[in-house]
Parts: C-alpha cells; structure tokens; sequence
C-alpha cells in the first residue's frame, strides 16, 4: 500500500508543470531569491493609480496640492540621484534582485542601492528617522512575505515615476508571493490620510531573469553634466498613463567618422 501510494505521489509531481512548482527555502518558505524584470502587460509602468479606475489618485487636498507642486516646480528626484524609496520602486520598470535569508529579505536595486527588512517580525521603533524606504519590518503570513513601513521622508520624494506625492504620514504594506517558478508578485495597500482620501492597491508581476543574470555597478552621480538642465515635473504623460511621449522625435543620424589623419 504505501508503494503504492509513493507511486501515485510520484505521477502527480510528474504531471505539474516544473513553472508551475514553487521552488521553497530550507525553512519552508516560498524562495524570493532572484532576479526579477519587468513585463510587457503591466502598464502603464511608474505609475501607482494602474489599478484605479481611470487612473485617477484619491487626492486630498492637500494632496492635490502636492501633486501641482511636484510636477511643476520640483525636478525628478531619481535624476538628481536621490533614492527613490518605496512605493515608488515597486512601480519601476527597472530590474531588481532579492536576496532571501532566514533572518532577513534584501531587495537590489538597479541604482545601486538596496533595502534589508527583518523577516522575524519585530514591531516598529517607537520614533524612527525619517527615510527614502521608511522603517521597514517583515514578517511571513503563510506562503506572503509581508513588510509593513513607516517613517517616510516627506521632502524630495516622488511616490512613483509621474510625480504623485506622498506625506510623512505614510503607510505602505507589501504582500510578497511567489505564484510559479517564474514570477514573483507584490500587492502594495498605500495609506496616507494626509494626501489621499482613503487606502488603494497597486500591484505588479515580474519575471525571471536569465540564469545567471544579476545586477551590475551603477554611479549615478559619476557623470551628471546635463543636471542644470533638468526641467521640473515628469514631462509628458501618455494617454495609457505612463510617462513619455507618445510620437517620440526619431533620432538624429550617427555623426560621420572622423577623417583620417594625414602623414
């Protein structure tokens, strides 16, 4: 009987697609390990008002005027080499990684900076210092890694990549899963009384990688010479909701080679 039954166990794990299989730590949790781009059907990208209807944000007014502010008389964050902190990271078209211990869930960044949550379920510092990422701790709800974060800087943040706002008051919880073997999925609830009338969710998939695939160095500051250029705002926003021009000017062509120089 018991041949038996390890046999029909067998034929079941057979018949599952191995991209279907959730690949699990040694602890017994879903493996976030990886690195995670994005992929062609979320859209619009960079913008946390995706899932709402009309792409409109529940805006305060306060809120509102926070928005006018950012896209009028602030220069994006990011290209001044600021932190882009957290909604706004989830709502990137860039790559990540995730590095996954017992102890701790890191997330890479393509810039070149990072994020380490406690995955042992601590509460939250009694008054902790504003930040980009604010005071993250996680802990694991079934097969969810859930970071629950406060303590939000409120001064050169952008909430996402079109310039939406956010205040110190703050409040964001992720629900990381892991769906299959090739994906990896976040709901983030975003609260904030001070800008937005009431919470909403933005959420997002990923892809695998190619094996082997990881981030490399990036100097965000080596070479800014255009910085004094920069104009305020996202620019334009397209129809879809994603920031860019929808009828891109074609690029000018190559400039010829140089002349060879003469003996």
């Amino acid at each position: 009987m018991r041949i038996l039954v390890i046999g029909f166990w067998l034929l079941a794990m057979i018949a599952v697609p191995v991209w279907s299989q959730v690949p699990k730590t040694a602890d017994g949790h879903p493996d976030l390990n990886g690195f995670w781009k994005g992929m062609k059907n979320t859209v619009p990208t960079g913008n946390i008002a995706k899932d709402l209807p009309g792409l409109k944000l529940p805006f305060t007014p306060a809120g509102e005027a926070a928005w006018k502010h950012n896209t009028t008389a602030t220069v994006d964050p990011e290209a001044i080499c600021i932190l882009g902190g957290i909604p706004r990271h989830n709502a990137s078209g860039l790559p990540f990684m995730v590095m996954q211990t017992p102890q701790y869930v890191a997330f890479l960044y393509f810039y070149s900076y990072y994020r380490l949550i406690p995955a042992d379920g601590r509460k939250h510092e009694e008054d902790p210092d504003p930040s980009f990422f604010g005071d993250e701790v996680g802990h694991w709800d079934g097969d969810a890694f859930v970071i629950d974060s406060v303590g939000f800087k409120d001064t050169q943040v952008w909430a996402d990549e079109n310039g939406s706002p956010h205040s110190d008051a703050l409040h964001v919880v992720e629900r990381w899963t892991r769906p299959d073997a090739n994906h990896i999925h976040v709901d983030t609830t975003i609260e904030d009384p001070k800008f937005y009338t009431k919470p909403f969710t933005y959420s997002r998939t990923w892809e695998t990688g190619d094996p082997g695939q990881r981030l490399g160095e990036y100097s965000c500051a080596e070479n800014s010479v255009d910085r004094e250029h920069l104009g305020f705002g996202p620019g334009p926003i397209r129809p879809d909701g994603s920031r860019g021009y929808v009828n891109a000017a074609p690029l000018p062509p190559p400039p010829p080679p140089p002349a060879p120089i003469k003996p």
